[in-house]
């Protein structure tokens, strides 16, 4: 036993030592390693393949993908190897969809702790985003995604991000449904807002901000981030009123705070705003919010002239926390 781990050591700083010489030099040794058994032996040799662009090296990634899915739970514990391979097939401008309409319907049970878990949904995610880039008609792909939108949580994710890459109106449509139809992950109901936000800005803005007033608190926060980081200037416009009607001063925090995020200069003249005539906490709120936002040196004096005049010790100090010391 002590040899043959030292072997399998031996084998993978063989495949680390790889990186540092000339890629053609590392084909054939990696052309090996994805024959090996060992299944995490084989991601690493799958994710150098990919590191390295040798193309020469897919049809022998797609033989160990092929391997890998004999008995499944056994050979590849985890989908190390599957998963590696999908990503590193993906990176090498694979389109050949067939690898990836199998791993995307792939469920791997294995034992846990005295019951069974699946856990090919990492694979399931990664051969959603390698199947938008494939030669295969908009409507398969739409369909493969829409199934995985009632998967687990990093699984929807992924085929959310996927759908943002397949932009047109059903697209757009499929991602307002989900959002209007809700999630028991409300990251999920904001990565729609996020992606929406980004294929159909103008259109979207007015759909995002109908969640602000959405009974639950987190789809509402989730509103507010995807808003807030929006390149539309109706968007911070919406925040804006949503903060002058909010009743909830943690609603408002929670405005001023996703601020800080923000891409345009009005949020930046808005939080400076509310630091100017708003009660002490929201105040010290928009102060930090705006220290920590990419136009904090730009309105750095102009905050400092809005303490001096307010000089309000509690939001003073979130000046200096955010800004440094405040010279008289």
């Amino acid at each position: 036993m002590p040899g043959g781990k030292q072997a399998y050591e031996r084998k993978l700083e063989g495949l680390a030592g790889l990186r540092s010489g000339a890629p053609e030099a590392a084909v054939e040794p990696l052309r090996k390693a994805l024959k090996d058994r060992s299944n995490y032996l084989v991601s690493k040799a799958a994710a150098l393949a990919g590191d390295l662009r040798l193309k020469e090296l897919i049809p022998n990634l797609l033989t160990a993908f092929d391997r890998f899915m004999i008995d499944a739970a056994k050979t590849d514990q985890q989908c190390w190897a599957k998963n590696a391979i999908v990503k590193a097939l993906k990176d090498l401008g694979h389109d050949d969809p067939a690898v990836f309409l199998r791993g995307i319907e792939h469920v791997q049970m294995e034992p846990v702790w005295g019951t069974t878990v699946d856990t090919a949904g990492t694979l399931r995610g990664a051969c959603a985003l390698a199947l938008v880039a494939c030669a295969l008609d908009r409507q398969t792909i739409l369909t493969r995604l829409v199934n995985l939108l009632i998967d687990d949580l990093p699984v929807k994710q992924d085929a959310i991000t996927a759908l943002g890459q397949v932009p047109g109106n059903d697209t757009v449509l499929l991602l307002r449904l989900k959002a209007l139809l809700g999630d028991k992950d409300s990251e999920v109901t904001g990565q729609c807002f996020d992606v929406l936000l980004e294929m159909a800005p103008v259109e979207s803005v007015a759909f995002v901000a109908r969640f602000l007033e959405d009974k639950d608190a987190d789809v509402r926060s989730e509103a507010v981030a995807a808003l807030a980081g929006s390149r539309e200037t109706q968007a911070i416009q919406a925040l804006e009123k949503c903060y002058s009607e909010a009743r909830d001063p943690a609603f408002k925090t929670t405005i001023l705070q996703s601020l800080a995020g923000a891409r345009q200069v009005a949020a930046a003249d808005f939080l400076l705003a509310i630091a100017e005539r708003e009660r002490p906490e929201h105040a010290a709120a928009a102060i930090e919010s705006l220290g920590k936002s990419r136009f904090r040196d730009e309105f750095r004096e102009r905050a400092a002239a809005v303490m001096r005049a307010r000089s309000i010790p509690s939001v003073t100090s979130a000046f200096e926390g955010q800004f440094g010391p405040l010279v008289s």
